[in-house]
């Protein structure tokens, strides 16, 4: 047995070698055809809840990063495993708080940076169910309650390994190896590595997979191009995020959100809702709904998605701020899901001072006017004609005027629209443009 591992460790190595092709050359090979096809439910839902849970919940102290940045021990980060008891975790609770927020989608952190799995892994004993009071894997009853729901799983997965002695870069004895002097090693841990990718796709067979982590290793180190063969084997429609040395098939920025439309075609911003990412009981500082809802419909009318945090307490509660943004974001997608779900980017920047999206026929535009407005709000460029304009949720007729038009000239005048302060939105009002015909914009200079 010891020589057969030995000769899979030599081959594990002279593929670590051959794999050298860079993600330019890896999309090329990616059939486009069959990314557009799996992309669309992922292009549809606009929303997702992310959620980071585990034994950092204990303490409320940062996932992995804690003991990583020396605010705490290793070995005190570790003793958080006997206080992890998901006493009161109800995954069904979890799954319709989720599906009330209109989230389409979900993605929960089944192994952090620090190498503690929520599932019952086979290949470590470092796991909730082998060494918390919890003594169950709480992952599967939660992939179920989504499934139930009609929700997307998604699966986080730390590709770096903190806790894992073979893993070269941080280890909780503070020693380093170098991997060109001790290939067989790091053979070791990519095994280790892409054994547990194979047992969520075999276990769960989730709909996207999550990678983070993978900034420390290099493209051929990771093998990820091996990843993603050995993933799409199994489930040729799983979605994997940009975090794969270029293997993705999506971007996902990380709490910063561009100002101007990003030039891929799918991405998505994951954000907190206050400064931390699990659950912190000392970080108070939460977005409001308003706020919230602002930077979705930003998102959205920029052709992405929103990938919303919670964090859960370590007994599987929520807390109530959490639950109440979840609550009102659920209100408000639910009233104006017309202009949110299935819908395309919005209009160019320079037409309307605000979110905007489009019908996927290109007959309607939706146009997001946050807070509460005096005033009209103004379309410029708008070169088709509106059959009618009203307020999403409770259809309500709103007056128009075109504004500059010359009688004698092909250049579109501007167009007013008056949003009545009772016909508003406490948070986002969304007036629903109909047009004639298709969209036709003007782009040009003006003038003659």
């Amino acid at each position: 047995m010891k020589r057969l591992f030995l000769i899979y460790i030599s081959f594990t190595i002279i593929l670590f070698h051959l794999s050298g092709i860079n993600s330019t050359q890896a999309q090329s090979k990616i059939n486009q055809n069959e990314i557009e096809k799996k992309m669309k439910w992922f292009e549809d839902a606009k929303l997702g809840i992310f959620i980071h849970w585990g034994i950092y919940a204990v303490k409320g102290v940062g996932e992995s990063w804690s003991f990583h940045n020396k605010q705490i021990s290793y070995d005190d980060y570790l003793k958080m495993l006997d206080g992890f008891t998901a006493k009161n975790y109800d995954p069904s609770k979890w799954a319709d708080l989720i599906r009330q927020s209109g989230a389409r989608y979900c993605v929960i952190t089944s192994k952090h940076h620090d190498g503690v799995a929520l599932w019952d892994t086979r290949l470590s004993d470092l796991s909730i169910p082998a060494r918390t009071p919890a003594k169950r894997d709480v992952l599967s009853p939660f992939v179920d309650a989504l499934r139930k729901d009609n929700l997307k799983v998604g699966l986080y997965f730390s590709l770096l390994d903190w806790s894992h002695p073979d893993y070269p870069e941080f280890l909780k004895d503070q020693k380093k190896y170098d991997k060109s002097k001790d290939p067989q090693r790091w053979a070791k841990y990519l095994i280790f590595c892409h054994g547990q990718i194979n047992e969520l796709s075999e276990k769960f067979n989730p709909d996207l997979f999550w990678f983070d982590g993978d900034w420390e290793h290099s493209v051929e180190e990771w093998q990820a191009a091996d990843i993603r063969k050995g993933i799409l084997e199994h489930n040729p429609a799983a979605i994997i995020n940009g975090r794969l040395m270029g293997y993705g098939d999506y971007e996902t920025p990380e709490q910063n959100f561009p100002v101007s439309r990003p030039s891929f075609r799918w991405w998505e911003l994951c954000m907190t809702m206050n400064d931390s990412w699990g659950y912190y009981p000392t970080y108070l500082n939460y977005k409001t709904p308003y706020e919230i809802i602002t930077i979705f419909a930003d998102v959205i009318s920029n052709g992405g998605n929103l990938l919303l945090d919670i964090g859960p307490r370590e007994d599987g509660t929520i807390d109530e701020k959490q639950v109440n943004i979840l609550q009102e974001l659920g209100k408000w997608t639910k009233k104006h899901e017309e202009a949110i779900f299935g819908t395309l980017a919005g209009l160019p920047s320079g037409h309307f001072y605000g979110p905007s999206t489009i019908s996927k026929d290109s007959s309607i535009i939706y146009l997001f006017v946050p807070g509460k407005i005096s005033g009209d709000i103004m379309i410029k460029g708008l070169d088709t004609k509106i059959k009618e304009v009203n307020v999403i949720g409770n259809d309500h007729s709103l007056n128009y005027k075109i504004v500059g038009k010359i009688s004698w000239s092909s250049i579109p005048g501007l167009v007013f629209i008056t949003v009545p302060e009772n016909q508003q939105d406490e948070y986002m009002t969304v007036v629903r443009v109909k047009l004639e015909n298709k969209l036709k914009l003007y782009r040009g200079k003006g003038g003659l």
